[in-house]
């Protein structure tokens, strides 16, 4: 499991940058995509991926689901109070390629258990 940014630093300082500048600029490249690495050569492994869109939510999950080769993928919402990333709740739709299933609000720990059921279906 893992969260990579989607963007990286095109070239990193040998030392630490000292406050002495008032503007600074940091150029930035595309991170290799891991996951659609893994989605070409998944073999028999069950692929979960991950995304939190700010807009055309589940068409563009529907399209990283197949893009990625996932087998299903899981849309965050930033939408809905006491979704996202600053709390203990998230509000989640869980997508495969038979449909979508909106979770309603809960803990994270009850949605992590729901990706696993899901998992556990498909193995």
């Amino acid at each position: 499991c893992a969260a990579v940014a989607d963007y990286t630093p095109r070239s990193v300082a040998d030392e630490k940058l000292k406050k002495s500048y008032d503007d600074l600029s940091i150029e930035l490249q595309r991170t290799k995509d891991i996951a659609a690495s893994l989605g070409a050569e998944k073999g028999d492994r069950v692929l979960v991926g991950f995304a939190m869109e700010t807009q055309n939510e589940m068409e563009n999950a529907q399209s990283k689901l197949k893009r990625k080769n996932f087998d299903f993928i899981v849309l965050n919402s930033l939408r809905e109070a006491g979704a996202g990333f600053r709390g203990d709740t998230n509000v989640v739709t869980l997508i495969d390629a038979a449909g979508a299933e909106e979770l309603p609000l809960m803990s994270k720990r009850e949605v992590a258990e729901r990706i696993v059921d899901k998992i556990e279906t498909i193995l």
